[in-house]
């Protein structure tokens, strides 16, 4: 029998108050039911964000150290599972097993950074205008935190979150993605094992209509934090706005590479191929876009389509596969009907361009890497995310006018700049309108104690993780403390 998973509210393993469940299939293999999970409603939601006020209180008022000591202990016990963690992500999320490793292991050195920055949760203490008089300010947690995760990270990018919002004081409602909510139960394992109080961390599985948008509008969730698209972030950010409940978003992006004519052409190539193609281009940080000189275009397109048509498609379990299947048929139907649009917009396609069938490719929802050419800047294809194995590539004529490329999108995540120009290169960061630049490097990658986010319509300025989302998960308190023996007053400075 397929097992039954539950969720995990004021640390109880507990169903829905529906009883309903839905599947959790293996992209790879669609007709492998990995296991059903509860199909939650606002009930539940109420349930776990009740669980989170109750415990709120005694969780703030813990020491930030001894926090972080509950914390290192749930890395110890993430890391005895890591390989269990590892070939979980495997099955329900698709990835090979080096990088589905990788994400657990994302995931426990965030825990363990976030645990020491249980002893850095510093504030400014500073001189007042007034004699006898100081001024503290201080870090306090925000409260009640609902936290609604990709399924493309499935242990990192609930790691990225969940932690940073513990050390912090707060308390937890996690709603996991629908597509990955194994992985999450694992954590929530984890947590109950490491003797995290009850309704510390709370987890609410289900649909995003009938659990993200109740939690997020629930009145006593004081912060929302969200990674997926745009769209979504969209409409949680108004939710937020009706209460002014702080909203952190991380959502779209269509990466450039710019490879300038003084290029290393062939590590460009190497690069470009990477971060467009591993992981079927479902990361957040995919290479969408590529814009290259025109002395040297030739050139790179001919590496660029010799490497990409060496990679091999197939599923997670398979050896020296480098193309995963996308997560589902939804973004399947979605990423084939933007391919369809830019045949029709006649946009040249050079590689691929469709999906694959026969044998294992009719086991799940796979999509040949695919390259259009001379792509226009005004174009559905140069404009809109795909998340997916495709990529738009573009000439231009001088270094300034690469950059205008870049530059030309609503989104602003990442930008990736090849050029051997030492000048050029350290002019780059102060050129491009993105959160996060990379000089000769793939646009994917990311490190646990760096900030990471970007501007325009791929975020709202917050940045997690790294020491930045201690920001978002905090809020300033500012303490006078007055010895004077009488009343001062500041704007006047006398004193009665």
């Amino acid at each position: 029998m397929t097992k039954e998973f539950l969720n995990y509210v004021n640390g109880n393993f507990v169903p829905a108050e529906s009883g309903e469940f839905f599947e959790n299939r293996n992209p790879s293999h669609t007709d492998e039911v990995l296991g059903r999970f509860p199909r939650s409603g606002a009930s539940d939601v109420d349930a776990a964000v009740a669980a989170a006020q109750e415990a709120y209180p005694a969780w703030r008022a813990m020491s930030a150290p001894k926090r972080g000591k509950l914390l290192f202990r749930i890395a110890e016990i993430m890391e005895a599972r890591q390989e269990e963690i590892a070939r979980v992500i495997v099955a329900e999320m698709a990835k090979p097993h080096g990088s589905a490793f990788g994400d657990a292991q994302s995931g426990i050195d965030l825990c363990r950074y976030m645990a020491g920055e249980g002893r850095r949760l510093f504030g400014q203490v500073t001189t007042s205008e007034l004699e006898n008089r100081s001024a503290i300010a201080r870090r306090v947690p925000v409260g009640v935190c609902a936290l609604i995760t990709p399924w493309n990270a499935p242990m990192a990018a609930i790691a990225w979150k969940v932690f940073p919002a513990l050390i912090a004081g707060n308390t937890v409602v996690l709603k996991p993605s629908k597509d990955t909510p194994h992985t999450a139960q694992l954590l929530a394992e984890i947590l109950d094992a490491a003797g995290l109080p009850k309704g510390v961390c709370n987890m609410v599985h289900g649909f995003g209509s009938e659990v993200g948008t109740p939690l997020a509008a629930h009145p006593a969730v004081n912060l929302i934090s969200f990674t997926g698209s745009t769209e979504v972030g969209l409409s949680l950010a108004e939710l937020g706005a009706k209460r002014l409940a702080t909203v952190s978003l991380e959502l779209g992006g269509k990466n450039a590479v710019l490879v300038h004519e003084d290029a290393d052409i062939a590590n460009a190539a190497s690069a470009v191929v990477s971060g467009a193609f591993s992981l079927a281009g479902q990361r957040c940080s995919s290479t969408s876009r590529v814009i290259v000189h025109e002395a040297v275009y030739d050139q790179f397109m001919e590496l660029l389509l010799e490497k990409a048509k060496s990679l091999v498609v197939g599923p997670a379990d398979q050896e020296g596969v480098d193309v995963i299947p996308v997560i589902n048929e939804s973004q399947h139907q979605n990423i084939l009907k933007g391919i369809a649009q830019a045949k029709q917009d006649n946009i040249t396609c050079a590689l691929g361009g469709e999906a694959l069938s026969g044998g294992v490719f009719d086991e799940g929802y796979y999509i040949a890497p695919t390259i259009f050419t001379d792509v226009p800047s005004g174009s559905a294809l140069w404009q809109e995310e795909l998340f997916g194995p495709v990529l738009a590539v573009a000439k231009c004529a001088s270094f300034e006018e690469g950059i205008q490329k870049v530059n030309d999108s609503k989104y602003g995540l990442i930008a990736s700049v090849f050029t051997e120009n030492v000048s050029l290169a350290s002019r780059v960061p102060d050129m491009v309108a993105t959160g996060v630049c990379y000089i000769n490097a793939p646009t994917f990658g990311s490190e646990v104690h760096l900030p990471f986010g970007g501007v325009k319509l791929s975020g709202n300025g917050h940045r997690e993780p790294g020491a930045g989302s201690i920001d978002v998960f905090t809020e300033w308190q500012t303490v006078y403390i007055d010895y004077s023996g009488g009343v001062q007053n500041a704007q006047t400075g006398t004193k009665k």
